[in-house]
């Protein structure tokens, strides 16, 4: 039996209400081009992964992207602003509520369903990516941040190259 807030007493209103928080952060982050406070997000040695739901349900290794570490998030950050040529775009996620599945001691296990839209200079907005987050969260001394975020986006294919964080 998966535990909830109502049967788990570690999971008080006030860490749930911080998990809402850490998603709207999140999201407000990306959306904002500011890749020095994504990586904020993330613990040291967190996992980032973007896979296809296909994949990830049948056990397979395959990411569209994989970032092993939160130095290979400041890199791909770095990569984002200094290196990477791409049209210009606009992101901005639509994240649900998310759902406790497990908290044991300083770890949180939960989900969320988000939507991702994009829009193109000059271009009407379109549905980009559309799944789930599958988080492992630690509570640290500086708030809750993310050990991992699977981010399984339920279409078999991605418009285009992935440039930008889910």
């Amino acid at each position: 039996m998966e535990n909830t807030m109502m049967e788990n007493p570690a999971i008080t209103t006030q860490v749930w209400l911080a998990l809402v928080q850490l998603h709207a952060d999140y999201a407000a982050a990306v959306d904002r081009e500011d890749w020095d406070a994504w990586v904020d997000f993330f613990t040291e040695d967190c996992v980032y992964k973007v896979q296809p739901r296909e994949n990830h349900e049948r056990g397979f290794p395959l990411a569209t992207l994989a970032l092993l570490s939160r130095n290979m998030l400041k890199d791909r950050a770095y990569g984002i602003k200094e290196t990477l040529f791409h049209d210009p775009y606009y992101q901005r996620h639509v994240v649900g509520l998310p759902r406790i599945l497990k908290a044991d001691g300083d770890v949180i296990e939960a989900e969320a369903n988000y939507s991702v839209f994009r829009t193109k200079l000059g271009q009407e907005t379109t549905v980009f990516n559309v799944g789930r987050y599958i988080d492992r969260i630690r509570i640290t001394p500086e708030g809750l941040k993310l050990a991992s975020r699977l981010c399984i986006y339920d279409t078999e294919m991605i418009p285009n190259s992935l440039i930008y964080p889910i």
